[in-house]
């Protein structure tokens, strides 16, 4: 089915012609001249050849640059191998709990009573009241720590870095995540941060600003991605029932359909690299210490990987997209993320018979070369009920 985010004037994917023409799109980002690299061929070998784009770049692996909003490096994000592999291990055991029996029964436990609780509303705004608490709620089943500390993160909004008029909001969630660290050092118990507080790394504990550092990716790495994915999947079961259908008469389907929904939304446009030495991309010269980003967004909508990339094809096979990234740097919370997902999907296809969407508006991405439509500002929905 046509995609829903893809219009012409405000595309999904406003790449598909510097990408086939250029393989590259040169934007300004704060000042800078920075190559997008946008085939999927070449986002995947600049993701994987960390020894020439290197993502020891604190502060300025995402773009725009974050040395505004935060004061410790984010780990294992902004790491290059081996420090990289051995901090990711750190934190893996925690990331890896979305595969377990009793965290996927939370998870569906949760989904049920937020899926639930909407059919009973006349109507409900997607984003604040359903997308926002299952992204807080299920990091807290991820993390094991108890749900009420997820009212917190859920107040935080959708951004914990910034509030809706861009002012920061990092200093405020440093000084929380400090005293949750002091609590969890003071009576350690079975959560993560309990495990920052008494885990060796290299035969040494961890310093709290590598704490932080952890901290600092697992409230932002996965917020707004996770809470823009939720809110597109409802627009879209929305605006096109038939797939709604498609799902409910074969749930096995659901797999590879959060694949297709991970990769039409592409919720990370692109994440910065800096470079060793100097290099070329696709003719642009870019010289040792200056920067190049990996537009994930633009790869997966590559015509020369992807039949028809405009499309949502829920059967789509095969599917290598780059929504999580690649390479070394692969997502820590791509599992959880399907799990959220999947439960997702199978939950409405139990509930709901039909969304109506009663009022949307969307949020861009704007710079000076392109225009992208992210996701859903607000999305005023009503779940008929089944």
């Amino acid at each position: 089915m046509p995609c829903p985010f893809h219009n012409p004037k405000n595309p999904t994917d406003p790449f598909r012609e510097p990408r086939e023409r250029d393989g590259v799109l040169v934007n300004n980002f704060q000042g800078k001249e920075i190559p997008l690299v946008l085939r999927h061929e070449d986002v995947r070998r600049v993701a994987k050849d960390w020894q020439t784009f290197s993502s020891d770049a604190p502060f300025k692996v995402p773009i725009p640059t974050e040395e505004d909003v935060r004061t410790v490096r984010q780990l294992p994000l902004e790491i290059d191998p081996p420090d990289q592999q051995a901090y990711r291990e750190v934190v893996e055991p925690f990331f890896n709990r979305a595969k377990l029996p009793e965290v996927i029964a939370q998870m569906e436990r949760l989904v049920d009573e937020l899926v639930t609780a909407a059919r009973e509303r006349t109507s409900f705004e997607a984003v604040r009241d359903f997308a926002i608490p299952l992204q807080s709620r299920a990091l807290a089943i991820l993390l094991n720590v108890p749900d009420a500390e997820a009212a917190i993160w859920i107040g935080w909004g959708t951004h914990v870095f910034r509030d809706g008029n861009g002012t920061s909001k990092g200093a405020a969630l440093e000084a929380y995540t400090n005293a949750l660290l002091d609590r969890a050092a003071a009576n350690p118990g079975d959560d993560l941060f309990s495990a920052l507080t008494q885990t060796k790394f290299q035969g040494r504990p961890l310093t709290r600003q590598e704490m932080l550092g952890f901290c600092s990716i697992v409230f932002a790495g996965g917020r707004d991605t996770v809470i823009n994915s939720i809110t597109g999947i409802l627009a879209h079961l929305a605006h096109t029932p038939a797939d709604f259908e498609f799902l409910r008469a074969d749930r096995k389907r659901i797999i590879g359909a959060s694949e297709e929904f991970f990769r039409a939304l592409s919720p990370v446009t692109h994440l910065a690299r800096k470079c060793t030495r100097d290099t070329t991309v696709h003719g642009v010269s870019v010289p040792a210490g200056e920067f190049v980003t990996l537009c994930f967004s633009s790869a997966n909508f590559d015509a020369t990987v992807f039949d028809a990339p405009d499309e949502v094809k829920l059967d789509r096979r095969p599917n290598p997209h780059v929504a999580f990234g690649f390479g070394p740097h692969l997502c820590l919370g791509a599992a959880h993320a399907r799990l959220i997902v999947r439960t997702l999907l199978n939950t409405l296809c139990d509930q709901v018979a039909r969304i109506d969407v009663l009022e949307q508006t969307w949020k861009s991405e704007t710079e000076p070369s392109y225009v992208r439509r992210l996701a859903a500002e607000s999305l005023h929905v009503k779940f008929a009920l089944r």
